[in-house]
């Protein structure tokens, strides 16, 4: 079997690369005896400390000699140090703390290497290409590096050229960590809850998308088509005639990274504006689209002169199924309804803890960690906050980072990080629930009205308090028009679906043998400001004139 077997392929196959590697052992070998000889002193150094019972004072010494191990031994290892650090269940939060510190970055590989990849990818002469190229990369990379470029029609754009060799070094590593991962998996005092070698496989798939440039492009593509009525949101245009597997040709953005405060100032923009189009951005990458950017670091998010955000480097996206999707909705409803009985059978659902957990014993530790979440401070409690009190949690409670989420934590622990940097009192629970809150209102689906439906019923009775609550703080979002959304409510209401809805609502009038005319005015007074009477008695005929024959009738019966 030759090489270019599986390189060709550009998709990641334990089971071909194995069958490689087993034909060629000295390389295998020589791989896993440099690895083991980079480890090797820095396992010494935890067993001698362990021995003079010093741990607590040579941790933080340990954790970076850690964290440079992973450096040295080059991209495939930084991604894994990158991968551990949203890793709460399987390390420590010392460990954590050193590992969130590595950087994507490495000295940059000879121009005339790049430019020999880009001529022999794109079969065609540099200067057939570009009118002018930057003659050293802009930006270097563990994966590849960039060049700023102008082609020979005139476009600016940015040219990203992928490390030599890199997919063989990358395959060879991960079937090492299989290995190792198959053999080691029995003796690991570790939550894992499934085969370790799954967790290989998944970062494996990742990786092996994230080399390939034209699967980045498409997934460029993808994302600009979700945000396509956005005006706030920019991704950057896929020049494809000249893009290869291994050369990405897109338009250039001339932004200023987010963690640069001062060029953002002086730029006059809107630090807040920012914050807002990072957090709403990504929540509707999450809870509408399902597809993510899943490694939302500094240098892929940039701001616009114009005050717009521009997101580049689609290499690591991941996708969410419609039930994930809803389930995390749930979540987040129920987090900040302290419902913790709730949010742990969301968690069974979303895979962080498996079906057959006793979750009783849990709950009071859930919310013990989760219980100040809304009354807290930024500075005091934030996503990096939960994280570190679960690492700890995880330890007495069988919870478990499934792989996909862990790209999830990745990506909300890094946006907030940015977003504090840009403003150190921002919190992003007070974006995230009014945006939540606004979608369970404007019920766009039969899933999210039936979630609406089981936020505002428990045990049978009609939670005041709760949609009071939730009009509230929706209505904090300065974006959110109340009117719509009652307007859509009302069309509900009168529908057939709504059927359901409307007993319900008669029965709460009148629950506990009394007219609850207190807090019918407490809504009144709350949401009066937005349904002025001409407005609401518009909508009311708009939608009785939708309203069907059927469905006067089943209301005439009802």
């Amino acid at each position: 079997m030759r090489q270019n077997q599986f390189t060709q392929d550009r998709r990641y196959d334990p089971k071909a690369i194995a069958q490689y590697y087993r034909s060629r052992p000295w390389q295998a070998i020589w791989r896993a005896l440099t690895i083991v000889w980079s480890f090797a002193g820095f396992v010494l150094g935890m067993i001698w400390d362990s021995w003079q019972h010093e741990i607590a004072a040579h941790q933080p010494e340990r954790a970076s000699h850690l964290r440079q191990i992973l450096t040295r031994l080059g991209p495939t290892f930084i991604k894994v140090g990158q991968a551990l650090s949203t890793r709460p269940d399987l390390i420590r939060k010392d460990f954590l703390e050193e590992l969130i510190k590595l950087q994507d970055q490495l000295p940059p590989f000879d121009s005339a290497i790049a430019f020999s990849i880009i001529k022999t990818e794109l079969k065609r002469e540099i200067d057939s290409i570009y009118s002018q190229i930057s003659p050293e990369p802009v930006a270097a990379a563990s994966l590849g590096q960039v060049y700023r470029a102008r082609l020979i029609s005139g476009e600016e754009v940015a040219v990203k050229v992928q490390r030599p060799n890199l997919q063989p070094v990358i395959a060879l590593d991960l079937y090492l960590m299989r290995w190792a991962a198959r053999w080691l998996a029995p003796w690991l005092p570790l939550n894992l809850g499934h085969d370790l070698t799954l967790i290989v496989d998944e970062f494996g798939i990742k990786l092996f998308e994230e080399i390939d440039y034209l699967n980045e492009g498409r997934n460029a593509e993808k994302f600009a088509a979700n945000f396509a009525d956005d005006p706030t949101v920019k991704v950057p245009s896929i020049y494809w005639r000249y893009t290869s597997n291994s050369v990405l040709t897109l338009e250039w953005i001339e932004g200023i990274k987010l963690t640069d405060t001062q060029r953002i100032q002086a730029a006059g923009l809107d630090t807040n504006s920012l914050i807002e189009i990072g957090v709403r951005s990504g929540l509707r990458q999450l809870l509408e689209h399902g597809f993510f950017h899943a490694d939302p670091h500094p240098g892929n998010l940039f701001a616009i002169a114009d005050g717009r955000m521009a997101y580049i480097d689609f290499g690591m996206m991941d996708q969410l199924e419609e039930p994930t999707k809803e389930t995390l909705v749930d979540s987040v409803v129920h987090l900040i309804n302290k419902d913790y009985l709730h949010l742990a059978s969301d968690f069974v659902k979303l895979g962080f803890l498996t079906p057959d957990t006793d979750i009783h014993p849990i709950i009071p530790a859930m919310e013990a960690v989760l219980g100040d979440i809304i009354g807290e401070s930024v500075g005091n409690f934030n996503f990096k906050t939960i994280t570190d009190s679960f690492s700890e949690l995880m330890y007495d409670y069988p919870f478990r980072v499934p792989a996909k989420f862990a790209l999830i934590i990745r990506s909300l622990v890094t946006e907030e990080g940015l977003a504090l940097t840009l403003n150190p009192n921002f919190k992003i629970v007070e974006v995230a629930y009014p945006y939540v809150a606004r979608r369970l209102l404007n019920g766009e689906s039969p899933a999210l009205r039936r979630r609406l439906i089981e936020v505002l019923f428990k045990d049978g009775k009609f939670q005041w308090q709760r949609l009071e609550n939730m009009i509230a703080i929706a209505r904090s979002d300065q974006n959110f028009d109340l009117f719509p959304t009652a307007q859509l409510g009302l069309q509900y209401l009168l529908s057939n679906e709504g059927a359901f809805l409307r007993r319900q609502v008669v029965l709460a009038l009148i629950e506990d043998d009394r007219l609850h005319t207190q807090e019918v005015s407490r809504l009144w007074d709350l949401v009066k400001e937005d349904l002025k009477p001409g407005r609401l008695f518009n909508a009311a005929l708009g939608a009785l004139a939708e309203f069907s024959t059927e469905g006067a009738a089943a209301l005439a019966r009802f």
